[in-house]
Formats: C-alpha cells, sequence, structure tokens
C-alpha cells in the first residue's frame, strides 16, 4: 500500500539483540529455580521469558506517524499547524539534541537505539513546548509528510 507524500507510519521496534536479553533474563529466571524442582524451573522459564519480553514489547512499540494533519508520536498528538520547519538530525546531531542541547520542556520521543530523529519547534503561542523530538529511522520521509501534511 503506497501511502501520500502527507502520510507517514513507522514503528520503533527494539532491536534483535534486546530480544535475546529477554530470552537470557529468562533462563536465568529458570536457574534461579532449579533447586525446587522441573516444574518451577519450567515455570521460570516460561514466566521471565514472558515478562521481559512483554517489556521489550511495550517499549518497542512505539509508534511514528503524520495522518489526518497531526504528527502522532507515541502517546502525543500534535497538529502540523502548531508545528514549524522540520529539522533532519544526523546521528551526531540527534545525539547532541538528546543530551546537551536538549530542553527540559521539550516533547521527546527517543530511543537510543535510532541513531537519527527529526525535531520541529512548536510555534503555538499558547504551548510552552519549544519543540518536538522524535526518533525516527526514515527522518527524510517523516520531515517531508510533516511539510506535505502542513501544505
Amino acid at each position: 500500500m503506497q501511502l501520500s507524500p502527507a502520510h507517514h507510519d513507522e514503528r520503533l521496534t527494539a532491536p534483535r539483540a534486546w530480544w535475546v536479553i529477554a530470552v537470557l533474563i529468562g533462563i536465568a529466571c529458570a536457574l534461579m529455580l532449579l533447586p525446587l524442582g522441573t516444574l518451577p524451573l519450567l515455570a521460570g522459564l516460561v514466566g521471565g521469558t514472558a515478562l521481559a519480553g512483554l517489556a521489550v514489547s511495550s517499549y518497542g512499540s512505539a509508534r511514528v506517524r503524520v495522518i489526518n494533519g497531526a504528527l502522532a508520536a507515541g502517546d502525543a498528538r500534535i497538529p502540523v499547524t502548531a508545528l514549524g520547519e522540520p529539522e533532519v538530525l544526523d546521528a551526531e546531531e540527534s545525539r547532541a539534541w538528546r543530551t546537551y542541547k536538549a530542553d527540559t520542556r521539550a516533547f521527546m520521543l527517543l530511543r537510543s537505539y535510532v541513531p537519527t530523529a527529526v525535531r520541529v519547534e512548536v510555534t503555538d503561542p499558547a504551548d510552552p513546548t519549544p519543540y518536538v523530538y522524535v526518533s525516527t529511522r526514515e527522518p527524510q520521509a517523516l520531515a517531508a509528510a510533516i511539510r506535505a501534511a502542513r501544505g
């Protein structure tokens, strides 16, 4: 399905290594219950893996979308009319805006495992948020979708 330039849809999934760590946590839970017998060992393996997997899935399920004239980043819905010109950030600039350049009042949907991002000034004078920072694997596409939705 082709999306128009004013639409963007991306899911910021967790890296594969995090899923391996979730399985290792399950194994660690199983080993802790080993002295209690086989059934507790299996319960620890299944339960520990399931809980760790749920945590990875929950954190890694953030969605970034531009749809119906709004930027939807995680739980936030921001009309594109309240946004300025999007700025595409490479890996180095993204790190800078996540760390020493960051403003505590900004809305940030950041994932450290996604190296690039888009930063957009908030132009609504009633909103104290200075800018929106959104991690994205497709910064050019997200910026283009915001520009197209703004008209």
